[in-house]
């Protein structure tokens, strides 16, 4: 798990000064992957009790935008935030419950990752959701 000087050299890494908004929303994001907004703001109010929903919403958007976090929106969810970045992993969404986990790169055949036509576009990643029921949803569906 990095440490607050490892948060302070990624800030610096992207040029954004270092804050306690941000360290702290940085440390909420790699301690609860696929977290939403309203859970990273209450892990971050347990040290920065001050902080705004504005304040932790403009950390993540500047975060976003610097490549030190990933937000995702499984259709039908609400955006959630992850740390893991810059690796094209993908992502396990149960439909039940909402429970997310990461998927390694795709293995095996693919047909519908290149696509058919590209309209001109020079394609570098492709996101893919597998849905599905957890372990927990699937026991109790079988029950």
């Amino acid at each position: 798990m990095p440490t607050t000087s490892d948060f302070e050299r990624m800030l610096r890494g992207v040029a954004l000064r270092v804050t306690r908004p941000r360290i702290a929303v940085l440390s909420a994001v790699h301690n609860h992957p696929h977290a939403d907004t309203d859970s990273i703001i209450g892990v971050v109010r347990e040290d920065l009790s001050e902080v705004s929903h504005q304040a932790v919403y403009d950390v993540l958007r500047a975060l976003t935008a610097a490549g030190l976090l990933r937000r995702i929106q499984p259709m039908g969810s609400v955006a959630r935030y992850e740390a893991r970045v810059g690796d094209n992993h993908h992502h396990l969404v149960c439909r039940s419950c909402r429970a997310i986990a990461d998927v390694d790169c795709v293995v095996g055949e693919a047909p519908c990752l290149g696509a058919s036509d590209d309209h001109g576009f020079a394609i570098d990643e492709a996101e893919i959701i597998y849905w599905g029921l957890c372990p927990d949803c699937s026991t109790v569906r079988s029950s």
